[in-house]
């Protein structure tokens, strides 16, 4: 019932999309070139497809060879305009991503702005010694034209059955992957058929130089927010967890928890949550209903709960959060990247 009240606004929503699309088609909008080569890492839905895993996979592979910048919008940050983001910025100002990207990369430039034309120029005149860009979600963007387009595509949700906001999740039409030079299919089961496989590469591919990558993400044991402060032992298998999670699809972040530990609590939040006095307050109670448990959370709501003034101690040793990447099922990584890096190079 719900669906057919919004089947409306969902109709309304693709023909305003396609008017824009058309729009930089026939030149009306313009989008921009640039020297610098930039690889877009982007998607056509709303929610997690594993973007920051890839972004973060992308810089520590191309740093070798490159000074790399990453780029991103900075979802959620109460600032506008260009800003570095640094290691002590806080997360309302940045946005929580790419404040866990500089956490991993500080020697990195990483860059936010909602212009992401203005974005790169800034950068290139900034760091002259930059060769390449990365820039965060932007292949709907358009006003920048990239010398490599990476979509990250859910096996969980096939764009072949999915609609279009508010009625299902694509936020961009199927048609715009044309623009698409490599597919990368995240959250894939541990036992695809090669038919799923085949499926997906019929309904992605369009053009002979398009290639499909299929991945799952890949977590480790949790690690504790605050060493320092943490007991020395690591989580042992069944160990009692509250999950708290605030990101786009949470599914397979809580699959993994129940799979290896007891969840006796779930404490799930909107994307891009703030976190307020109140949800620590909330996580003390918790913890305070189950002693003998911890809290596990995931790497982008890690950045946001660092501020040890605001969190007490108590909570503070019991907080750990769950490293993920995303490991390649057929085709090594290392193959991914090194074709990425001919495209960089080449013309």
């Amino acid at each position: 019932m719900l669906k057919f009240l919004l089947a409306p606004a969902a109709v309304l929503y693709k023909a305003a999309v396609t008017f824009r699309h058309r729009l930089f088609d026939w030149g009306v909008l313009k989008s921009e070139r640039f020297d610098i080569p930039i690889i877009c890492i982007g998607n056509i839905t709303v929610g997690g497809t594993g973007k920051t895993p890839m972004a973060e996979m992308v810089i520590a592979y191309m740093s070798q060879m490159h000074n790399v910048a990453l780029l991103s919008r900075g979802y959620g940050r109460r600032t506008k305009g260009y800003l570095e983001v640094r290691t002590d910025s806080h997360y309302r100002d940045v946005g929580d991503e790419p404040l866990q990207i500089k956490f991993k990369f500080p020697d990195t430039v990483v860059a936010v702005c909602e212009k992401r034309a203005e974005g790169i120029r800034r950068i290139c005149a900034e760091h002259p010694e930059v060769d390449l860009i990365v820039m965060d979600d932007g292949f709907q963007h358009r006003y920048v034209e990239p010398k490599v387009n990476v979509v990250m595509i859910d096996a969980t949700r096939p764009v072949q059955h999915d609609r279009m906001l508010p009625v299902g999740t694509l936020r961009d039409l199927p048609e715009e992957l044309h623009r698409a030079h490599y597919f990368v299919v995240t959250k894939c089961p541990e036992r695809m058929a090669p038919i799923e496989r085949r499926i997906l590469r019929k309904v992605l591919i369009q053009y002979a130089y398009q290639q499909v990558y299929f991945t799952r993400f890949e977590s480790f044991m949790p690690q504790p927010i605050f060493p320092d402060e943490a007991p020395g032992e690591s989580l042992r298998p069944r160990q009692r967890v509250i999950a708290l999670s605030g990101i786009g699809n949470p599914k397979p972040f809580l699959a993994t928890l129940r799979e290896r530990y007891e969840v006796v609590a779930e404490m799930t939040l909107d994307d891009h949550h703030v976190y307020r006095v109140r949800d620590i307050n909330r996580l003390g109670e918790l913890l305070a209903r189950h002693p003998e448990a911890v809290v596990v959370t995931t790497e982008k709501d890690a950045v946001k709960l660092t501020n040890r003034a605001r969190i007490p101690g108590g909570t503070r040793r019991k907080l750990y959060y769950l490293p993920i990447n995303i490991s390649f099922i057929e085709d090594s990584a290392t193959d991914f990247l090194q074709k990425l890096e001919e495209d960089v190079r080449g013309n």
